[in-house]
């Protein structure tokens, strides 16, 4: 039966290179058999990106379909993973992944340095702190480069060593049976951690792990514009992981408070302005508070309860570029509700107006 590729990759027949590639690799991270996947599927994605993958078997299969690569047809496919032979696949073009299917089929892979976990915090901000942004200090416990040995895992003054474990290549190989039979895995070695070398003598103070588990203090610049529940991300404050390895990153959360006067819509401020309908109607100058601070708004005369006035760059501050948003501040009829005796003589002689 003739095999759609292009289904299967879920890509347009007019997809670009790179489109292909993407979908090849997104969809082998979610079939992958060693992650829980579809073995089956995982295979129809490996069968379908050797030929979408390669030019020439492309154009053959939009010519002659899958007919062209099945057993005695024009390009002689093999099936099952055997196929990679005569596909020209950049492993280091797709990521994490290019590791695992590299370690898998004999291409190689990358030698990965271990990495450390990363955390996260949650800081509470104010609301004028979220618009104009405000340092904090973050208190984090964490496992930090031993200070002593600097996080190499020696004892100061001694040299290291190639690692008698992977013999100095960073690297382990490890057996996977599948359904498809037995495969090598390259995977990071334990000892060193992905170094490669190991200390000839182990500081004393981490027992050569390189790890202290320590409290600190970390000042941070929060940035103007950030909403409720997002974050940003300070590269390599994360957890250490030890010798030869990098430290992970830290996440801080903002959750910011509700303001009494002000709400948020993307990067704009809002805010409701109750004016008197006499003011309204003969216009004049009120008072207004900003998160900048102090100001005065213009009413024209005439003016309509709901209507929306715009002050440029009160807003949040935007995140990308410099700038920032607006304050829209709505205007609305304030109406006594227990006018006095001389409030309702007064609205009763407009009442005769006709006001």
């Amino acid at each position: 039966m003739s095999k759609d590729f292009y289904k299967i990759l879920g890509v347009e027949k007019n997809a670009s290179e790179e489109e292909v590639k993407k979908a090849f690799r997104r969809l082998a991270h979610e079939h992958h058999p060693d992650k829980g996947g579809d073995a089956q599927k995982f295979k129809d994605v490996n069968e379908a990106y050797q030929i979408l993958g390669n030019k020439e078997k492309r154009a053959q299969y939009d010519r002659f379909g899958s007919a062209a690569f099945e057993q005695g047809g024009f390009g002689g496919f093999n099936q099952g993973f055997g196929g990679f032979e005569g596909t020209n696949i950049n492993f280091d073009d797709l990521g994490d992944l290019g590791d695992v299917l590299g370690g898998m089929f004999g291409f190689g892979g990358r030698n990965k340095q271990k990495r450390g976990q990363d955390i996260q915090v949650d800081v509470t901000l104010d609301f004028l702190e979220a618009v104009h942004g405000v340092p904090k200090t973050i208190k984090l416990y964490t496992n930090a480069p031993c200070s002593m040995c600097q996080g190499t895992g020696a004892e100061p003054g001694a040299e290291m060593e190639s690692c008698k474990t992977c013999n100095g290549q960073g690297r382990t190989m490890r057996a996977t049976r599948t359904i498809f039979g037995t495969f090598q895995t390259a995977v990071t070695c334990s000892e060193c951690g992905g170094a490669g070398k190991r200390p000839s003598k182990p500081c004393k103070h981490c027992s050569g792990g390189g790890i202290e588990r320590k409290s600190r203090e970390l000042k941070i610049e929060i940035p103007g514009g950030l909403d409720d529940g997002e974050a940003i991300k300070v590269t390599g404050e994360g957890e250490y992981p030890g010798s030869g390895g990098k430290a992970g990153d830290l996440y801080i959360r903002v959750r910011v408070k509700s303001h009494p006067t002000f709400s948020r819509e993307g990067f704009d401020v809002l805010s409701i302005l109750h004016l008197p309908f006499t003011t309204l109607s003969l216009g004049g100058e009120v008072a207004l508070d900003t998160v900048d601070g102090s100001g005065t708004l213009k009413i024209p005369e005439g003016t309509q309860p709901g209507t929306i006035f715009k002050l440029r760059g009160k807003g949040f501050k935007y995140l990308r570029g410099g700038g920032r948003g607006d304050h829209l501040v709505t205007v609305e009829s304030e109406v006594p509700h227990k006018p006095s005796r001389e409030q309702r003589k007064a609205l009763e002689d407009l009442k005769k107006l006709g006001l």
